[in-house]
C-alpha cells in the first residue's frame, strides 16, 4: 500500500544506517529534513573514552552527510528529556532489581514521542529512522510492523512501543536491506561514516559497567551484600546487587565446583540468590505497560514471543488481563528477567504487541 505525502523528518544519528535511510528516501522522491537528537556528551555520563552515540562528533557526521545530499539539517537538544525518560528510568529500574532496555525507552519517549511531535511542527508527513524493520499494508486499509528482511539485523523487538496509529506515518527504509548493502551504498556515495562502527547497545554506558555508571551519575555507593544459595545459606558477597543480572555467571563472586548463575535478587534485604542453570527456567511471565500494534484481543490466543533481544521466538499462549498480559510458555524459558521486554509475534513475522516483564512465573 502506498503512503501519501512527501515531506519526511529523518532521524540522523550520525551513523551509517540513518544516513543511508535518508539517501534512499531522497532517491524515492521524498522531501527530506534531517534532524539529530543531542542527548548527552561523554562528560554528561562521566566518560572520556569509548564509543557512545549521539555525541558532538556524531552530530558533525550527520551534518556532513546531510550537506552532501543537499538536505536541511537541524539539531534538537533533548538532553533533559533523555536524562528524565531514559537515564533516570534506567537507574530506577536497576535499583528496583530489574534489568531495563533503555533503547526501548528512547524509542518510546524520544524517537516516536518528542521527535514525532517536532515532525508535525515542521509540517512533515512522516518520520523515518534507520531501524531494521518493515511497515507494510495490512490489507484492510491499515498498517502492520513486521520483522526486517535481514533477520540477523532485525530490530522490531525494540520498536514495539510505537503507538499503533503512528504506523501510518512511520518509514523504515532499511527494512528490506542487509547491513552489507547499506554499507556499500554509503561507500559508493562517499559518506564520511561508511565504515563507522555500530553504536553500543547501551549508548551511554559504552564500557558495559552499569554499576560504575550508576555510582558516577547518582553519587551513590551501592552497598555490598550477601550472596545466598537456594537453601538460604550465605555463599559469598556481592559488590552491589544492582550491578548483577538474572542469568549472569561470570563475575558473580562465588567459587563453586559447578556452574552457578544469578537466579533472583531481593533489593529489600540486598541479597542475591544463585543456583544451578535449571533454577533459571520459568513457565511464563506477566508483562505490564502493554502496547498492542493490532486490534486488542479479548481472549487468549497462540503466538510466538521473545523475552530477550537476541532470543529466537518461542511458542506461547497470550492471555490479556486488563492493562497487563500473561504469557504461558509452551516450553519453560531461561532467564526471564523483570525489566526486559516481552514481545509477541504472529507466525508471519508481524509484531502484535509488547510490554515490560513485571514478573517471571516459576510454577505451573
Amino acid at each position: 500500500m502506498e503512503k501519501n505525502g512527501k515531506r519526511v523528518l529523518v532521524a540522523m544519528s550520525g551513523g551509517v544506517d540513518s544516513s543511508v535511510a535518508a539517501w534512499l528516501l531522497k532517491e524515492q522522491g521524498y522531501e527530506c529534513v534531517g534532524v539529530t537528537m543531542k542527548l548527552f556528551g561523554n562528560e554528561a555520563v562521566g566518560l572520556d573514552k569509548g564509543h557512545p552515540c549521539c555525541t558532538l562528533d556524531d552530530v558533525e557526521d550527520a551534518r556532513e552527510v546531510a550537506g552532501r545530499m543537499g538536505i536541511p539539517h537541524y539539531v534538537f537538544n533533548f538532553s533533559n528529556d533523555f536524562e528524565e525518560k531514559v537515564i533516570r528510568r534506567f537507574i530506577d529500574a536497576y535499583e528496583r532489581g530489574e534489568t531495563p532496555n533503555p533503547c526501548i525507552a528512547c524509542n518510546r519517549f524520544l524517537k516516536f514521542g518528542r521527535l514525532h511531535r517536532r515532525a508535525r511542527e515542521l509540517s512533515c508527513d512522516y518520520i523515518a529512522t534507520g531501524h531494521y524493520a518493515q511497515i507494510l499494508g495490512d490489507g484492510a486499509g491499515g498498517f502492520r510492523m513486521t520483522k526486517a528482511a535481514d533477520l540477523s539485523r532485525d530490530q522490531s523487538y525494540v520498536l514495539y512501543p510505537i503507538p499503533r496509529e503512528q504506523l501510518a506515518w512511520t518509514l523504515f527504509p532499511l527494512g528490506g536491506l542487509t547491513k552489507t548493502e547499506v554499507r556499500e551504498i554509503a561507500r559508493r556515495e562517499g559518506f564520511v561514516n561508511a565504515r563507522k562502527h555500530d553504536s553500543q547497545d547501551i549508548c551511554f554506558v559504552p564500557d558495559g559497567d552499569y554499576l560504575a555508571f550508576m555510582e558516577r551519575h547518582t553519587g551513590k555507593t551501592y552497598p555490598e551484600g550477601d550472596i545466598i544459595d537456594q537453601s538460604g545459606k550465605v555463599v559469598g558477597r556481592h559488590r552491589g546487587a544492582a550491578g548483577l543480572t538474572i542469568g549472569q555467571r561470570r563475575g558473580v563472586g562465588v567459587s563453586s565446583s559447578g556452574r552457578i548463575y544469578v537466579c533472583s535478587k531481593c533489593m529489600a534485604d540486598n541479597t542475591v540468590t544463585v543456583g544451578p542453570e535449571e533454577a533459571l527456567y520459568s513457565t511464563g511471565c506477566i508483562a505490564k505497560d502493554w502496547n498492542w500494534l493490532t486490534a486488542p484481543p479479548t481472549e487468549a490466543f497462540g503466538a510466538l514471543a521473545k523475552t530477550r533481544y537476541r532470543q529466537t521466538e518461542q511458542p506461547v499462549t497470550v492471555v490479556p488481563e486488563g492493562d497487563r498480559v500473561r504469557l504461558e510458555f509452551v516450553r519453560p524459558q531461561r532467564a526471564v528477567t523483570p525489566g526486559q521486554a516481552a514481545v509477541v509475534y504472529h507466525e508471519s513475522g508481524a509484531v502484535l504487541g509488547g510490554g515490560t516483564i513485571a514478573e517471571a512465573v516459576k510454577g505451573p
